[in-house]
């Protein structure tokens, strides 16, 4: 049985009027556009297909709502660091997410897709950022760890939490492989009901890049 039975698309947003009413508790998940984010949201709720995979980087192109129960959403924010659109689009998607971040009473946590192999990108720290600047917890998830051997990802896991620091926490995920899936569910609960638990950090974080996420897809 599916850990979401009732879990449902709600709507789509190209524009902040478009929210759906800002009310209950929502977990937002943000992630490069091939980092496997619509995969992990399809293993987290166990839907194949809710959320829309393709081969090619950039599927999602909107925010879009997914109702896991009454008053309970998870939010596919648009994918970033895609460079096969226009400047223009990037900035219009870079200016609706950081809207997003700024108005939504609802949001209660954020989790950050990030390929193992490639973390920490600047688009990544961006988004950290954002998440602090509203100061909601984030749960980071190292997608495609099937890709690594045991030790390697483990190092990498390792790495991410000592540059990540306070109020973030991590772990290794792959749709694939089906492993983290569990752990990956019991952090997006603990984020919704907000009692997510803080990492003590390793080491200070560095972030890099600049302002908004240049999302594209």
């Amino acid at each position: 049985m599916s850990a979401y039975p009732l879990v449902k698309f709600l709507t789509s947003a190209n524009d902040l009027r478009q929210l759906p009413p800002d009310v209950g508790s929502e977990v937002a998940v943000a992630g490069r556009s091939n980092a496997g984010k619509s995969s992990a949201i399809n293993a987290i709720t166990q839907r194949k297909g809710l959320a829309r995979t393709s081969k090619t980087p950039g599927a999602t192109r909107l925010i879009n709502f997914f109702e896991l129960g009454p008053g309970r959403r998870l939010v596919d924010l648009p994918g970033y660091g895609f460079a096969a659109v226009s400047g223009s689009m990037r900035e219009h998607w870079g200016t609706l997410i950081e809207g997003y971040f700024r108005r939504r009473r609802a949001l209660r946590g954020v989790i950050v897709v990030m390929d193992v192999r490639h973390p920490l990108k600047d688009h990544d720290a961006d988004m950290l950022r954002l998440a602090r600047s509203r100061d909601v917890p984030v749960h980071v998830l190292l997608t495609k760890a099937d890709k690594l051997s045991r030790s390697a990802g483990a190092s990498a896991c390792a790495a991410v939490r000592r540059a990540t620091g306070e109020g973030v926490t991590v772990q290794l995920f792959s749709a694939l492989a089906g492993t983290g899936v569990v752990e990956a569910r019991s952090a997006l609960e603990r984020l919704l009901a907000g009692t997510a638990g803080k990492e003590t950090p390793a080491g200070p974080a560095d972030p890099a890049g600049e302002g908004k996420p240049g999302v594209g897809g």
